[in-house]
């Protein structure tokens, strides 16, 4: 994998998938409140649904690559891929419960945990992290145990639902560090089918085991889970991992916080969900600790890594 320094610049294609994709993820956690049917059965239908829209082209335009990463030296690439995807499952077996469990705001809040846990995965892979970060990681971790704190006195639902959104943060981290590593060379359309049905797989076999229903929602469940899977799931998810090719996951993990004021404002219209006074300070930081996670961790000198085949363009 290339060093960050020899990442390719982010360009206004980029800049711009980026920013749709913000938009399109902040209204994820007010879909899953909205709609009336099991959180893992949602979780497991928009994953379903972007492979089924997704492979017919990249298996009519990717063959080859889906050929090269089951031989040789193509299967460490196509190993990230599906262990990416085992993540990407750990994160919505574990986020979206906590979407219908808590309000849209905390469970967003505490999701964009993520880039806190970025950095700890980092520093394991021996990139060194300066003073400021771990700081921002105080704060943060300060911010969380308050905005978890506000739903103390609400219910043990609530509190069950901060950390379930809390350990989905964690996944979501895992995942992006996964998807970095298998983006350098493999193109979006691949990677993310394959992610997408290795998650959709252990998803199926976790509501098959665990009795959740899958088919007979209502009209208005199937419009929601169908404008999950074409926001947050192919808008969303799809072109975030798109910039990972230019973009480091680190950045990518704290530009998704950018879903949290987002999801909030869409909680508060459309569901009526006004965020308790506690959980907004802990929300507020919450946010400025990983922001000063981020931009200190700009300060650490990057480490080369193996340099692996060129990337592809999309």
């Amino acid at each position: 994998m290339p060093s960050p320094s020899h990442r390719p610049s982010p360009d206004p294609l980029t800049t711009g998938a980026v920013g749709l994709a913000v938009v399109a993820v902040s209204s994820s956690a007010p879909l899953i409140a909205y709609a009336a049917a099991p959180a893992l059965a949602i979780a497991f239908w928009r994953n379903l649904l972007a492979v089924a829209v997704l492979s017919p082209f990249s298996l009519a335009r990717r063959r080859a690559e889906f050929r090269r990463l089951t031989v040789g030296v193509g299967r460490r690439e196509g190993l990230f891929c599906v262990l990416s995807g085992i993540a990407l499952a750990g994160h919505f077996a574990t986020w979206v419960p906590s979407a219908q469990l808590t309000s849209v705001a905390t469970s967003t809040a505490l999701v964009a945990t993520q880039p806190v846990w970025q950095g700890l995965i980092a520093r394991a892979q021996g990139r060194p992290l300066p003073q400021v970060v771990w700081i921002g990681i105080a704060v943060a971790v300060g911010g969380a145990v308050i905005a978890t704190g506000a739903d103390v006195g609400v219910s043990g639902r609530a509190v069950l639902g901060d950390v379930l959104a809390l350990t989905g943060g964690m996944f979501a981290a895992v995942y992006t560090a996964f998807g970095e590593r298998a983006r350098t060379s493999i193109s979006t359309t691949t990677y993310t089918t394959i992610c997408y049905g290795i998650c959709a797989l252990i998803l199926l076999v976790m509501c098959l085991v665990g009795g959740v229903r899958l088919t007979g929602f209502d009209g208005r469940t199937w419009l929601a889970i169908l404008a999950l899977v074409a926001g947050a799931q192919l808008l969303g998810h799809s072109m975030f991992n798109y910039a990972l090719r230019k973009i480091p996951a680190t950045t990518v993990s704290v530009l998704i916080l950018l879903e949290a004021p987002g999801a909030a404002l869409l909680g508060w219209a459309w569901l009526g969900q006004l965020p308790r006074p506690y959980a907004l300070l802990g929300m507020a930081l919450l946010l400025v600790g990983v922001t000063v996670v981020v931009l200190g961790g700009r300060r650490a000198a990057p480490t080369a890594l193996p340099t692996d085949p060129a990337p592809l363009d999309d």
